[in-house]
């Protein structure tokens, strides 16, 4: 067994963090490197014991691929309902990705789409049809928050008009919610949002709804993990896939310790899916830089004049949105998008950019102490909405990727209904008719010319020129 730090590189240099990876133009995300340095690590506690990188070749029925909650929980699921042991290639740390660097807020979502639009796209017996997987999924999320000590707080979630001008929106929202699906948001005044919640000063108003759980998101990945090697399943840290051939059916997946050779492979890498780990990833998401901090501890005249309630997490309505809420231990986290490319992501004027939040949404805390400031990549689809899917039926590769920044309570069933595809489960269930299972992610382009790896540089053009967009649709 092994615990941090994983001496799997030839120089201490090779497994130190690196502020600047940026997946869609680093050939892999390296090997054992060390884990950003986010306040979900600092105050995790001991990382489980895992089985250490790969030492040799060797047959395996089902390789997953990514160690963090959808990877963790689709060992899981499948030891636990399919009686098989999984081996799981994680290229760093267990939970490295976004599951030690999200806001932990777990919605009832998945996908950047909300319900309203659903039904504008699929139309409304769909709409419901997702809506009920969904929320089942919540409510799997729930559970095991309950069984697995991740720091979790249900509460609900805050969707905040971060301008008047958005009330209608929210409004509308609220009515769909309620009339065409049969939940209970309720819509709050600024002076409701203070007295009940927390004296968020930019808030026009907002919206709530009471399915939302606040986690600590690498204690509840660790949980999972638990679970799964309990029943068996092997967890290979610094091990990262670096060439993969398929011979006779057999996936042939080369890590620098050794070959793994697997009948079947699940792939749950998220953001940090490299383009050339296999053909059937190449260009499907587009990786997006999030940004978060956490302040010092607050005092207690501080918690006051800030005037909170509970640890309700909340979110804004800019379409760069800003995610936030109070923590156990009386400190602040917030966060949003920021830098285009990782080559940018130091740069002073991202993080400039939070603490400015924080000034305008809680002026007592203007100027407060950062005590932690990290950045991870959103994997984002084309469409907003995640794959859960059998991208060639041909070939025994699925995947779960494109969560869009809601992956934290559905990438655990996700990671469920992806053992069920991966052991055959699925030809007799309606519920894989649903579009986050129908078909594979595709990436939109002008002739396919921006599907080279080398053109990477345009398509960040093109977001940095939606991103100015944005800030003057939201801000102006």
């Amino acid at each position: 067994m092994s615990s941090l730090p994983f001496p799997t590189a030839d120089s201490p240099a090779e497994r130190r963090y690196d502020p600047r990876y940026d997946p869609l133009v680093a050939p892999d995300p390296g090997a054992g490197r060390a884990y950003a340095p986010t306040w979900w690590v600092a105050s995790a506690g001991q990382p489980p014991a895992d089985d250490g990188p790969v030492r040799g070749d060797f047959d395996a029925d089902v390789v997953v691929i990514g160690a963090g909650a959808t990877g963790m929980s689709t060992a899981l699921y499948l030891a636990q309902e399919h009686g098989i042991a999984a081996v799981v290639l994680e290229a760093n740390q267990t939970a490295w990705g976004c599951s030690s660097r999200s806001g932990g807020q777990g919605q009832n979502a998945s996908g950047r789409l909300k319900r309203g639009q659903w039904i504008e796209r699929w139309g409304l017996d769909t709409a419901r049809a997702l809506d009920r997987e969904i929320r089942t999924g919540f409510e799997n999320f729930a559970e095991l928050t309950r069984q697995i000590d991740c720091d979790a707080y249900d509460g609900g979630h805050l969707y905040v008009a971060h301008r008047p001008e958005k009330m209608d929106y929210l409004r509308s929202e609220s009515r769909v919610m309620n009339e065409q699906f049969g939940y209970r948001t309720r819509m709050l005044t600024p002076g409701q949002i203070h007295e009940e919640f927390c004296g968020e000063r930019e808030a026009a108003g907002a919206m709530w709804e009471e399915h939302g759980i606040g986690i600590h998101p690498l204690k509840f990945t660790f949980g999972l993990m638990r679970r799964a090697r309990a029943l068996g399943v092997k967890v290979h840290p610094a091990s990262p896939v670096q060439g993969w051939k398929t011979v006779a059916g057999v996936h042939h997946l080369r890590t620098p310790g050794g070959t793994v050779r697997a009948r079947r492979v699940a792939v749950c890498t998220g953001g940090y899916t490299g383009q050339r780990l296999h053909p059937l990833l190449k260009n499907k998401i587009m990786p997006i830089l999030s940004n978060s901090v956490v302040t010092r501890e607050l005092t207690a005249a501080e918690l006051a004049a800030c005037g909170v309630r509970n640890e309700t997490f909340l979110t804004d309505t800019r379409t760069l949105r800003f995610y936030y809420r109070f923590l156990p231990g009386r400190r602040l986290q917030l966060g949003s998008r920021s830098a285009v490319t990782g080559a940018d992501a130091e740069a002073p004027v991202h993080l400039k950019l939070l603490t400015d939040a924080i000034a305008r949404k809680f002026p007592p805390l203007a100027g407060i102490a950062i005590d932690h400031s990290w950045w991870g990549w959103v994997d984002v689809s084309h469409d907003m909405m995640p794959r859960i899917t059998r991208p060639d039926p041909a070939q025994t590769i699925w995947y779960a990727v494109g969560y869009g920044g809601n992956g934290v309570s559905f990438s655990t069933w996700a990671g469920k209904r992806l053992a069920q595809r991966v052991t055959g489960q699925d030809a007799e269930r309606a519920v894989f008719s649903l579009p986050i299972y129908d078909g594979p992610l595709e990436y939109p382009n002008a002739f396919g010319v921006l599907r080279s790896p080398l053109l990477a540089p345009f398509r960040r053009m093109g977001q940095r020129a939606l991103y100015k967009w944005y800030w003057l649709r939201d801000e102006k």
